[in-house]
């Protein structure tokens, strides 16, 4: 009767533990669905509502867009010769797209609102004196790496390119598509030519130049990890555009 007894609490008690792991369990899926939720809610409110507004700012000025598309269809009436007429329609369009704002329309064409929305954060806190050239060939962003990860990565990227800005290059381009599932962002910034032994150590650990603070080298290797734990890839090169020389990191994953 003692041992069946034994037996019996000791059954008892295996099923009161798998209960209770199976709560810690559940209460742990839980909490990482919820933080998870949190970072979701985090992300809309720095990211998405920026751009949000951005675009509602656009709306509201709907009327200057159509007067200056009124001002381009009636120079004809000022301008007597074609090649005359061409050349002042040209000059106004050209202005129009150096008008900062102008840089940020490629953006609204990205179907990812946090993706989006983050790039222009960060567009936006760009001193004027830097040019950025923005392209977006895919309206589909798709990619199975979360959002937050993303967000790390080109951020990483984002602030090399403006560091680099502030030491007396001042152009930036930024290329950002889609393809087979995967994201591909990859930004370009002016810089003196580094050394191929230099580059094949930027993304260790701690690693920086003379030039360059060792923060750099926490970001891209922390970036690297990032990459790598969604099994993609990301590289840097000298790239030579217009006869200067640029920094290009290429981001696929």
């Amino acid at each position: 009767m003692g041992r069946y007894f034994n037996v019996l609490t000791f059954v008892l008690l295996t099923v009161v533990l798998i209960l209770i792991l199976a709560l810690i369990v559940i209460w742990k899926r839980q909490i990482s669905i919820y933080q998870r939720q949190q970072k979701e809610i985090q992300m809309y409110k720095m990211y998405v509502k920026p751009l949000e507004e951005f675009i509602k700012d656009l709306r509201a000025r709907q009327h200057e867009f159509d007067n200056h598309i009124n001002a381009l269809l009636n120079m004809h009436i000022t301008i007597d010769t074609y090649d005359e007429l061409v050349k002042a329609q040209s000059a106004y369009m050209r202005s129009l797209v150096a008008r900062k704002e102008s840089r940020y329309f490629p953006l609204l064409r990205i179907s990812n609102k946090v993706i989006a929305g983050f790039i222009y954060s960060k567009l936006i806190s760009i001193n004027e004196d830097v040019h950025v050239d923005l392209m977006v060939g895919s309206n589909e962003i798709f990619t199975n790496v979360p959002e937050q990860d993303i967000v790390e990565v080109i951020g990483t990227l984002i602030d090399n390119a403006v560091e680099a800005s502030k030491k007396g290059s001042n152009h930036i381009k930024i290329f950002i598509t889609s393809k087979e599932e995967k994201l591909i962002f990859v930004i370009k910034n002016q810089h003196e030519r580094i050394p191929i032994s230099e580059l094949s150590h930027f993304f260790e650990r701690g690693y920086s130049t003379k030039s360059e603070s060792g923060n750099r080298g926490l970001g891209l290797y922390n970036a690297k990890s990032i990459v790598n734990h969604w099994n993609g890839e990301i590289y840097v090169e000298n790239e030579t555009l217009d006869n200067e020389n640029y920094l290009t990191f290429r981001v696929e994953m």
